[in-house]
Parts: structure tokens; sequence; C-alpha cells
């Protein structure tokens, strides 16, 4: 283990088996202690920093160059709060730049010392993929200090002690305390977000949902209220809604499984139209009797190729994931329809004879491409609105 603070160090990486990664801190001053990841996308960092699905989480950026176009309060996609519900930190080859951007309304290092981001930038984030991909997602402390005042004993220890994100439920911090309705559309240029008029009721179950998901189902005609992750079946149903999302979140499918999973059990009996996403997907696997487990580094970028079954198209797609539904545990009454072209993990379902579907990854695609935008007709199809 390095036991020397380097000449001009002012951030380090500290992991649990020991190792420290030294270089410049950026953004907030403090510690962060969370399981670092990398991350392949070449753009959206904004969006990915404030995807809750990232809480608990140091997120590592493999593209070298990020924060040179700023940050603005349009690209933000959790619905409140800081580095509490979403990335903990982040990992950078260069330090950012100032921004150069005509959206732009702050400068990105600015803007994560507001959010409490603690970044480190200067260290060699190609050692650190690869790290990550040969042992697995390690934990991690992140730590920002100007005078460069560490003491990394305690820091690996803190990283050691810590027991993962395993067995951990967030969608509760992650989630709405209360019910909210939402009507905001896609980007149009240059418009911005219009206002949408909905013809058909949906439900969404927030577990930590982002606002492009909200936006794509609104543009599909969608008249959305958002509850909290709490909220039973019959609270729903009581809505009469046309349909229900089960939406995108942080932690462990099987942890928050043991309160939502029997609701969503009911949801299913219902007979209404239901669509998961991320861990919306992996706890409606769950529901049907289908099994989740940790995965070694997960599916975190913008540039994932899955095939949807159904039509044979492959689509590139956003990914943020360290869980899995196990494919092998799928039952007989549910249909495998989407597969990762990188590892061949499941990546979408379908119920038979029932309007019920779920994708693993982000058919929003902010950031990332519109591939999949087409899976909100989808379920708007299976509400008898196309």
């Amino acid at each position: 283990m390095t036991t020397k603070i380097l000449p001009g160090a002012t951030g380090v990486l500290a992991l649990a088996d020991g190792t420290v990664l030294q270089g410049i801190g950026v953004g907030a001053v403090g510690s962060a202690l969370g399981e670092v990841v990398f991350n392949t996308a070449m753009t959206g960092y904004q969006e990915i920093l404030t995807d809750p699905s990232y809480m608990s989480q140091i997120l590592a950026f493999t593209f070298p160059h990020v924060g040179n176009v700023g940050t603005n309060v349009e690209d933000i996609e959790q619905m409140g709060g800081g580095s509490d519900t979403s990335a903990r930190g982040a990992i950078f080859r260069d330090a950012p730049t100032d921004p150069a951007n005509y959206r732009a309304d702050a400068s990105f290092d600015d803007w994560m010392k507001r959010r409490g981001v603690v970044g480190l930038a200067g260290v060699d984030t190609r050692a650190l993929t690869k790290i990550i991909r040969d042992k697995g997602a390690p934990h991690a402390v992140i730590a920002h200090d100007p005078d460069g005042n560490f003491d990394l004993d305690a820091l690996v220890a803190q990283a050691k002690a810590w027991t993962g994100l395993v067995g951990l439920d967030l969608a509760k911090p992650a989630s709405t305390l209360q019910a909210f309705e939402w009507n905001e559309g896609l980007w149009e240029w240059p418009e911005g977000h219009p206002k949408t008029d909905g013809r058909k009721d949906v439900v969404v179950i927030d577990y930590g949902v982002k606002r492009n998901i909200l936006r794509a189902l609104a543009s599909t005609g969608a008249r959305i209220t958002v509850v909290p992750a709490t909220t039973t079946a019959e609270e729903v149903l009581a809505r009469n809604p046309d349909g229900v999302v089960l939406s995108n979140g942080p932690g462990d499918p099987a942890a928050t499984g043991e309160y939502a999973v029997p609701e969503i059990q009911k949801l299913v009996a219902s007979g209404k139209p239901l669509m998961g996403i991320c861990l919306g997907h992996q706890m409606l696997a769950l529901a049907l009797g289908a099994k989740t487990v940790k995965m070694d580094q997960g599916h975190h970028g913008a540039n994932h190729p899955v095939k949807d079954l159904t039509t044979g198209k492959v689509e590139i797609v956003s990914m943020n994931h360290g869980f899995t539904v196990d494919r092998d545990s799928l039952p007989e009454a549910v249909t495998e329809t989407h597969v990762s072209l990188f590892d061949g993990t499941n990546c979408g379902i379908a119920v038979k004879d029932k309007p019920i579907f779920s994708v693993q990854h982000h058919p929003e695609a902010s950031p990332g491409p519109t591939d999949s935008l087409y899976l909100f007709d989808r379920f708007a199809e299976l509400m008898g609105d196309r």
C-alpha cells in the first residue's frame, strides 16, 4: 500500500485491497464511500452523475476529457437531492476545463462543489478500469483535501469495512415522498420541453426515476402520476390507471423487493399493462419467480449492444446496473425478449398472454442513443393508445 502522499496530491482514491491512486482533487472537499464502477459514455456526464441508479457509487469515466461543456439546470436527471441520492464521487483522466458551450450556466467544478460530489483527476483511469474489469467493482473512499492531508491507512480501513450494495434497499431514500403529476415532454428544438396533453393515465412507481423517462412517457400521450416506492398495489389501482411503470433506481433489487415484490405481484394479477425499467425490470422478474444476482463489473455506458429477440434488431443502448436477472431462472410463463451482446446477460422479458414487459437498459436515452425509444410506444400500444 502507498503510505506516502505524493507532492502536490490533493485527491486520493483508496481501495479496500490497499491500492491508493493519487491526483488532483476537484469538486467538493471531503470524502465519500462507495463502490467504484466505470462508465464508457463519451457525452452526458451531467445526466450520468445525476442518475439515481448511481447512488452509493463512485464513477470513473473512461473518456479522458470530461466537463468541457459545463453544466445547466435542464440536464439534471434526478427529481431532487444531490450526491446523497446519486453518484457520490467522480474520477477523471484530465482535470475538467472551463465550460465552452452556449447552454452552460456553471462550470463543472463549481457544480460538483454545490452538489457535494467529490472528484479526483490526473489519474490513470485505464489502469483503474482494468482493476475493475479483472477483480470486480471495488469498495473505496474518494477524498479531496486542498492541503493534501490524508490518513491513507484510515481511508483503506473505511473502504474495507463497508459491506457494499448487496442487501441495500436504496429505493426508499431515492424516491419521492409524495405523489405528484408530470406533463413535460421530450426536448424539442428550440422550444425546450413542451407541456403535453395526456390521453391515458399512467402511474409511475418511483424507485429513483429519471426525468427523461417521465418525459418519454409523456410524449406518448400519458397523463403521469408519480408515486413513492412504498405505494401499495391497492393505492395504485385505486387511481384506475391505464398502465403502470416500475422505474429505474439504485440498490439491490432483492432488498427493495422485500416490500415491492408482493405489490408488483398484485399489479401483475390485476391485468393492467405493466412496464419495468432497470431496477423495475429486475423486481418484476423477482415477482414472476426469477432470481437476480450481483454482477462483477455491471454495465455502465451509452454504447452497449442489445438484441431485441422479438424483431431481430440490434440496438445500441444506455445501461447502468450492477445486478442482473438470472436468465436460467426465468419461469415458463416468461419470455426473454432482449439480450446483451457483450456478455449474453438478460436485458428484457415479457409475460406470455399478459400486457407486461420490462427491459434492463434505459430506453429514454439520457445520455445515449435513441434506438430504444420505441419501447415507450410499445407500452402505449398495450394501453390501446396506438
